[in-house]
């Protein structure tokens, strides 16, 4: 074999326009088909087209790896979250959130395990966080009772839970044909009466 030939192919196995990208989309897609559990750095290495090594380069291990898809996906909720209207609407944009980001759903919210302590994770919740504080802050205080923080954890636990018996397929026979979304706004529209549209 030509060491020479050899150390092109590597050098090139390493040149990729985006391989942090390249990575976390090959890994949304894994998870996505097969769970969380299915992911493995070597594999996407392969997916991507880049030496088995040059993915920890970015991201360490697979905890690393699984630590960035969650901080995106906290990222992308608090954005949803702020672009909504009132506490119903910020309810329906998580659902739709959970719907269009599946991986990342279950990523942000499953046992697998993340570096807690990594900053843009801790930054990306707090974000999240914030948006749906401040959702809650809208209602009513008749509606929400003495205690913002308890309203909160109920909106969010609707929510959540809606969203996780939704991609589950557990609710495909009470929602049918209906809009996951439309019917997200009747079950919110039950608990907090005068929450904004």
């Amino acid at each position: 074999m030509n060491p020479s030939k050899s150390a092109s192919a590597e050098r090139r196995s390493y040149h990729h326009g985006d391989l942090r990208r390249a990575v976390l989309s090959a890994a949304l897609d894994v998870i996505a088909a097969d769970g969380a559990g299915a992911l493995s750095l070597r594999d996407l290495a392969r997916r991507a087209g880049v030496s088995h090594a040059a993915p920890a380069h970015h991201f360490k291990d697979r905890a690393g790896l699984l630590t960035a898809i969650a901080a995106e996906g906290f990222g992308q909720l608090a954005q949803a979250l702020r672009e909504a209207s009132g506490l119903r609407e910020a309810g329906v944009r998580y659902v739709r959130f959970a719907r269009e980001h599946p991986a990342h759903f279950q990523v942000m919210f499953g046992p697998e395990p993340l570096r807690a302590e990594d900053l843009e994770l801790t930054t990306a919740r707090a974000l999240a966080k914030d948006a749906l504080d401040r959702a809650v802050s809208g209602v009513d205080p008749g509606d929400r009772g003495p205690d913002a923080q308890l309203a909160g954890m109920a909106a969010w636990s609707l929510a959540h839970g809606f969203a996780t018996l939704l991609l589950g397929h557990n609710l495909d026979g009470q929602v049918g044909e209906e809009d996951p979304e439309d019917t997200f706004r009747a079950l919110a529209a039950m608990l907090f009466h005068s929450a904004a549209d």
